[in-house]
Order: C-alpha cells, then sequence, then structure tokens
C-alpha cells in the first residue's frame, strides 16, 4: 500500500464509529453490511460469525472494501480479504474491537475477517502519502 493515514485518520479510526462491509454475492452483485471494524498492525479487522453471507462471499471471492463515513469525513480500505479461524487470531481481533466498540458476547462460531489493504482512499487530511 502506498499511502497510510494520518494522524487524523488515525483518530478516525479509533473513534466509535461502524462502517460497511461490500464484498461480492453469489450473483456477482454488491452486497454491503453494517460493521464494526478496527484498525491495527496493517489489517482491517471484523468479527462475525462462520457461514454468515459475508464471510461466504469473502471465501468465494475476497475482493472488499470497508468504509466508514462521519458526518464530511471518510475512508475506504481496499484489497483482499481472508477468513481466519485461528484462536490467537480471532482473540486478538475480539481485544481490538473490545476496545473501540464493547466486549463481544461469546460466540463459539466466532471467525474474523482480515484485510489486508492495497488502496486507501479518504477525505483531505486523513490520509498521508508515504
Amino acid at each position: 500500500m502506498t499511502t497510510i493515514l494520518s494522524p487524523d485518520g488515525e483518530q478516525f479510526v479509533r473513534d466509535r464509529h461502524l462502517a460497511t462491509l461490500s464484498t461480492i454475492g453469489p450473483q456477482g452483485l454488491i452486497h454491503t453490511v453494517a460493521v464494526g471494524f478496527t484498525w491495527a498492525d496493517g489489517l482491517v479487522r471484523i468479527i462475525t460469525r462462520d457461514g454468515s453471507q459475508k464471510v461466504r462471499n469473502v471465501e468465494r471471492d475476497g475482493l472488499a472494501t470497508v468504509g466508514q463515513v462521519a458526518g464530511p469525513q471518510w475512508l475506504s480500505f481496499v484489497g483482499r480479504a481472508t477468513i481466519t479461524r485461528d484462536p490467537d487470531a480471532i482473540a486478538r481481533a475480539v481485544e481490538l474491537y473490545a476496545g473501540r466498540y464493547r466486549q463481544p458476547q461469546p460466540n463459539p462460531l466466532r471467525v474474523a475477517i482480515e484485510l489486508a489493504p492495497e488502496r486507501l482512499l479518504g477525505s483531505a487530511g486523513l490520509v498521508a502519502a508515504s
């Protein structure tokens, strides 16, 4: 990725905002759902239930975009997503989620979607060239 978040962008992804996850659905149409997400260690993470439509979409075609909008500010992380079922990776995703939003309820079917951004788009002041 050739761009990074500015200090204002880093704060924007720490503040409590929901976002959308857009993936490619089974008929080739865009499937967009509201999600909570975190940004750390160069990855966007979303916790969810195994077998959900978003998980099936990522497993079929990993293209994904996570977009956050709050008033005039916005960011979009674009890239390839994967599903992790690794307990340590899921625990890290839950820890990050709890820090940004709230402690989620236990879920034995929990997985994490991890998106490694290839492109970052955003409103002025949130994205800095590297």
